[in-house]
């Protein structure tokens, strides 16, 4: 502790959520280094966004929102998402003058003294009045486990470690996972691989007709419900189903996504089910989604016996200094904005010590 530096306001994480808070404390008056700081792990900015395979283009990325008060104009969309969205970013944070932190690893969140908190990072220990935590998901990708899995001989890995269609030219392709990111992978396999298999654990929902904005609303309704019941949050988009797009419709029609129901074990050659049904495989693509990264705040004891942290808007029920923002319901790009300005907010309500609404 002998590198402890107090400030009001930690944020945690410099993707959309991070930056669209440390956005709002900056216009409200918060001077970053002095009243607050921006800690983030990753090498460079980008969030999330600069991990992501090189064949997701711009163009194929669907309700990237502008962070407030800068928009993103004149993208190429053929470039790879990753690097139009990372040099926004960074162009952002540079614009004005967020003065993030990187890489540094935020280790742990404790109860410090005189009400205040320990944030204790690979960069020293910090003492802020409130913390806003927007550390997302990526990080933690979700792996289900099957019997036999530790015997597969081929290769096994997850979204998040995806390195785009031509690695698997040749190659059986067995894809898990009913969501966007199985759909998409799929899509793009099947002009590459010997053959793709898509199994989830249940049916998948195609969207038909446009998603206006009730029921957007109601979307996030249901995972805010979740999340106020201290249950570990669902995305916003496992309750919209998936878009039935040209892309989705074509691919149907060519049998790319004649979905298989969940194996019940993997072998040494691929994938088989109690009804004797076999398919052999070279890789297993795991598109099973993500949780949340929230681990470095377990010494707060702020989750739920359900497993989640019960939150009211972004901010933790057991804890009014935490907020969560790309958390739940908050985690699209326009919810994390949205979050963003609700967190700083509420903390200035509390820092200023008056009470904030229930």
């Amino acid at each position: 502790m002998n590198n402890l530096r107090e400030v009001e306001v930690v944020v945690i994480g410099a993707g959309q959520a991070g930056l669209a808070a440390a956005h709002h404390l900056r216009r409200t008056g918060f001077e970053p280094e002095r009243d607050f700081v921006v800690l983030d792990h990753a090498p460079a900015a980008g969030g999330a966004w600069q991990f992501r395979w090189p064949s997701l283009t711009y163009g194929k990325v669907h309700g990237m929102h502008a962070l407030p008060g800068m928009e993103l104009t004149g993208a190429d969309p053929a470039r790879p998402s990753s690097e139009v969205v990372a040099e926004y970013f960074d162009a952002y944070e540079r614009a004005f003058d967020l003065r993030v932190r990187r890489p540094v690893d935020v280790r742990a969140v404790r109860e410090g003294a005189d009400g205040r908190l320990l944030v204790e990072t690979s960069d020293g220990t910090w003492s802020p009045r409130a913390l806003i935590n927007a550390t997302g998901t990526w990080d933690r990708p979700f792996w289900p486990r099957y019997p036999g899995q530790e015997t597969f001989r081929g290769r096994q890995l997850h979204t998040a470690r995806y390195p785009g269609p031509a690695a698997f030219a040749g190659l059986r392709v067995v894809v898990v996972g009913g969501g966007a990111s199985g759909t998409q992978h799929l899509l793009e396999l099947a002009p590459y691989a010997a053959r793709t298999t898509w199994v989830t654990r249940r049916p998948p929902v195609f969207r038909e007709g446009p998603f206006d904005e009730g029921a957007g609303r109601a979307a996030v309704a249901l995972v805010e419900e979740r999340v106020r019941q201290g249950l570990p949050p669902k995305s916003v988009v496992s309750v919209t189903g998936l878009p039935l797009n040209d892309a989705v419709r074509q691919g149907l029609a060519d049998g790319v996504l004649d979905r298989l129901p969940m194996f019940d074990r993997i072998t040494p050659d691929g994938v088989e089910w109690d009804d004797g049904r076999r398919v052999a495989a070279d890789v297993i693509l795991w598109a099973t989604g993500f949780r949340a990264a929230i681990d470095h705040l377990a010494p707060l004891r702020l989750r739920e016996p359900g497993g989640g942290i019960r939150v009211e808007g972004t901010r933790a029920l057991a804890d009014p200094r935490i907020h969560l923002v790309g958390y739940g319901p908050s985690a699209s790009t326009i919810g994390a904005n949205r979050a963003g300005r609700a967190a700083v907010r509420d903390i200035r309500r509390l820092l200023a010590e008056e009470p904030v609404a229930a």
